[in-house]
C-alpha cells in the first residue's frame, strides 16, 4: 500500500515538472500576446489622424486652378471676391499616410496633385477632400479618380472630369465643358455655353441663359427657363440620352432632341423641334415653327402655335406602331399627305383604322393587300390642299389612327 502511494507521488511530481518544462519553453504570452498586439496595430491604423493641408497663394484675376486628384475625391470649389487661392485638403482613411500632395504655385497659376506613394498591390484605402476658395474670375481644369464635383459662384473657362460622382453646379458664367462617368449633374442658375455629359445618370438645367448641350447615356435629361443670352440668336437645344426621358421647358431657338429609350416632351419651342425617340411618346404643346418628329413606339401629340403667315411650317410625323395628332392654326397654308398603313393581323383584330379630320381632305384606301414588305398590309391615304398648299405636312403611320385639328 505504502509503495503504490509513493509511485503516485512520483507520477505527479513528474507530470508537474514536465508542464514547467512546457511553459518555460512556451510562454502564455506567445499566444495571447500576439494575439492583443495584432488588434493593437489594427486599431491603430483604424484611427490613425486625419491629414489636413492648408495653403494660401496670393495670385490675381483671371490665372487659372488645376486639381487633378489621382487618388480620387471630392472637390469643392467656391469663387469669392479676393485675389487670393485658399486651399483646404483633408486626406482620411488607413492608408492616409501614403497619399501625396503637391501645392504649388506658378506666376497666376495653382496646380494641386494628389498621388499615391504606397504599395499598392492590395489596393489603398484613403479618401482625398479638396475645399479651394478661388477669385471668382478665375478657369479651372479639374480631374478626380473618383468622387463628387460643386462649383459655385465662378466665371471663367470652367472645364473638367469626375470618374464617378454627382456634379452640382450653380452661380456660374463662362465656358462649361464637365463630364462625368456615373452620376447625376445639375446646372442651376447660372450664365454658361458648352456642353455637360454624364454616362450613366440623370441631368437637369434649370435657370440657365447660354447655349449648353446636355448628354447622357442612360438617365431623364430635364431643361427648366433655358434661354439664350440677351441680344444673341444663339443655338438650339440639344440633348441625347440612350435611355430615359427627356423635358424641355423652352427653346426659342429650336431644339433638337434624341433618347433611345423614353419619352419626349417639349412645353415651348420656336423655329423648330427635331424630336426622335425608338422606344416613347413625344408630346410638343407649343411650336412656332416647323416639326419633324419620329417614334418606333409610341404616340405623338403636336400643338402648334404663332401666326401662321410667318416662318416656316412644315410638318414630318413618323410613328410605327402609335396614334398622332397635330393641331394647327386654322389659317395654315398646307399640302396635306396622310397614310395610315394597317398590316392584316391588326385589321383583322381592331378593325378599320381611321383619319380624322377638321379640314376637308380626300381619303381613300387601297384595294389589295400589299406583301412586298413583309407583312400584308393596305394603306388609308388622305391628301388636300389647304389655304394654298404652302406648308407640306406629311404624316406615316402604322396601326394608329390620324386626327388633324383645328388650333
Amino acid at each position: 500500500m505504502e509503495t503504490k502511494f509513493i509511485k503516485r507521488i512520483v507520477l505527479i511530481l513528474s507530470l508537474t515538472f514536465a508542464g514547467l518544462l512546457f511553459i518555460a519553453a512556451f510562454p502564455l504570452t506567445n499566444y495571447f500576446g500576439d494575439a492583443e498586439e495584432e488588434t493593437k496595430t489594427i486599431a491603430s491604423a483604424d484611427s490613425l489622424p486625419d491629414k489636413h493641408m492648408q495653403k494660401e497663394f496670393n495670385v490675381k484675376f483671371g490665372g487659372r486652378l488645376t486639381i487633378d486628384l489621382r487618388t480620387g475625391g471630392m472637390i469643392e470649389i467656391e469663387g469669392w471676391d479676393k485675389e487670393v487661392v485658399d486651399a483646404q485638403v483633408t486626406i482620411e482613411g488607413s492608408d492616409a499616410e501614403d497619399v501625396q500632395l503637391e501645392l504649388e504655385q506658378n506666376g497666376n497659376d495653382v496646380e494641386i496633385i494628389s498621388f499615391y506613394d504606397g504599395d499598392m498591390e492590395n489596393g489603398y484605402h484613403a479618401n482625398t477632400n479638396i475645399v479651394v476658395k478661388i477669385p471668382n474670375k478665375y478657369d479651372i481644369d479639374f480631374s478626380t479618380m473618383g468622387g463628387g464635383v460643386k462649383l459655385d459662384n465662378l466665371n471663367g473657362e470652367l472645364s473638367g472630369r469626375t470618374m464617378g460622382g454627382e456634379l452640382n453646379l450653380s452661380h456660374l458664367r463662362g465656358m462649361l465643358n464637365v463630364s462625368t462617368m456615373g452620376g447625376n449633374i445639375t446646372v442651376k442658375d447660372c450664365e454658361v455655353d458648352g456642353e455637360v455629359q454624364t454616362m450613366g445618370g440623370e441631368v437637369r438645367v434649370e435657370n440657365v441663359t447660354g447655349d449648353l448641350n446636355a448628354k447622357t447615356m442612360g438617365g431623364k435629361v430635364k431643361q427648366v427657363n433655358v434661354k439664350s443670352k440677351k441680344g444673341n440668336e444663339g443655338d438650339e437645344v440639344n440633348i441625347s440620352t440612350m435611355g430615359g426621358d427627356i423635358e424641355v421647358d423652352e427653346a426659342m431657338n429650336g431644339t433638337k432632341v434624341r433618347t433611345m429609350g423614353g419619352d419626349i416632351t417639349v412645353n415651348k419651342a420656336a423655329k423648330f423641334v427635331d424630336a426622335e425617340t425608338y422606344g416613347g411618346d413625344i408630346k410638343i404643346y407649343s411650336i412656332d415653327g416647323s416639326v419633324s418628329a419620329e417614334t418606333k413606339g409610341g404616340d405623338v401629340s403636336v400643338n402648334m402655335a404663332g401666326d401662321p403667315n410667318e416662318g416656316d411650317h412644315f410638318v414630318y410625323i413618323t410613328s410605327f406602331g402609335g396614334d398622332i395628332v397635330l393641331s394647327v392654326p386654322s389659317g395654315l397654308s398646307m399640302d396635306i399627305d396622310i397614310e395610315i398603313a394597317f398590316t392584316k393581323d391588326k385589321w383583322r383584330k381592331n378593325g378599320d383604322v381611321k383619319i380624322i379630320s377638321d379640314f376637308d381632305i380626300a381619303q381613300k384606301t387601297t384595294d389589295e393587300w400589299d406583301d412586298s414588305k413583309g407583312s400584308s398590309r393596305k394603306y388609308l391615304r388622305g391628301k388636300g390642299e389647304i389655304n394654298g398648299g404652302k406648308h407640306k405636312i406629311k404624316i406615316r403611320t402604322i396601326n394608329g389612327n390620324v386626327t388633324l385639328k383645328k388650333s
